[in-house]
């Protein structure tokens, strides 16, 4: 048993960065990383929304069998 993870580039920042491909948020198939989620979801909430919600395991390997 293993664990893998994914790399690629942000969608926002342009910055690789590592992350569970089943659950990363992402726009058009492109990932989007930890610290730009987290400035969306502060922005959205100071704006009265929603944030979005990121899996807690988003940016964590995944358990290969």
């Amino acid at each position: 048993m293993g664990y893998m993870f994914v790399t690629g580039e942000c969608l926002a920042c342009r910055r690789l960065f590592a992350f569970n491909p089943y659950k990363v948020p992402s726009k058009g198939g492109e990932p989007i990383c930890k610290e730009c989620m987290e400035a969306v979801n502060k922005k959205r909430e100071e704006m009265g929304m929603e944030p979005f919600r990121v899996p807690s395991d988003a940016y964590e390997p995944v358990e290969c069998i």
